[in-house]
């Protein structure tokens, strides 16, 4: 099955062929921590906005129209850069809430109707891009996969 569930406000990119996105308010730094993660080997999927595809079974995030490859940098303004027109959905970093210091287990993030682990960070951190990799590369040694939340359109 292949349904647009949502379009959200997040930057999305792609480690490893694997879905994060990147939620906050403007200014928080989303397009920042996305930079940063794409020099050290991510891949961009879409800056601004991500439409959040229910697509066999599982939330992939795929490009939005007419933004393709393009990711604002502050400073800069809108810069070019390779892009991935979709990938698996693994991982929300939420810039918006703080960090727990030592979490007993994942924070989830309704999103697109799966419930999704969150990590929670300070984008502004030097270590905050390392942390997203190590975040997502624990979900994948858990062979951790989002979940459909009950009573969700199937």
């Amino acid at each position: 099955m292949n349904s647009v569930s949502n379009r959200i406000h997040a930057t999305s990119v792609a480690i490893d062929g694997f879905g994060v996105a990147i939620i906050g308010k403007s200014g928080s730094g989303k397009s920042d921590l996305a930079l940063r993660l794409i020099d050290r080997g991510a891949v961009l999927v879409c800056d601004d906005a991500i439409n959040l595809i229910d697509q066999d079974g599982g939330p992939w995030i795929h490009v939005s129209p007419n933004i393709e490859g393009k990711l604002e940098v502050r400073g800069l303004g809108i810069v070019s850069t390779p892009y991935l027109e979709k990938a698996p959905l693994r991982l929300v970093v939420n810039l918006d809430l703080p960090p727990e210091r030592h979490p007993i287990s994942w924070p989830f993030r309704n999103i697109g109707n799966f419930a999704t682990p969150e990590l929670r960070l300070n984008a502004f951190e030097a270590s905050a891009p390392i942390k997203v990799e190590q975040a997502l590369q624990r979900l994948l040694d858990q062979q951790f996969i989002p979940v459909r939340q009950a009573g969700s359109a199937s």
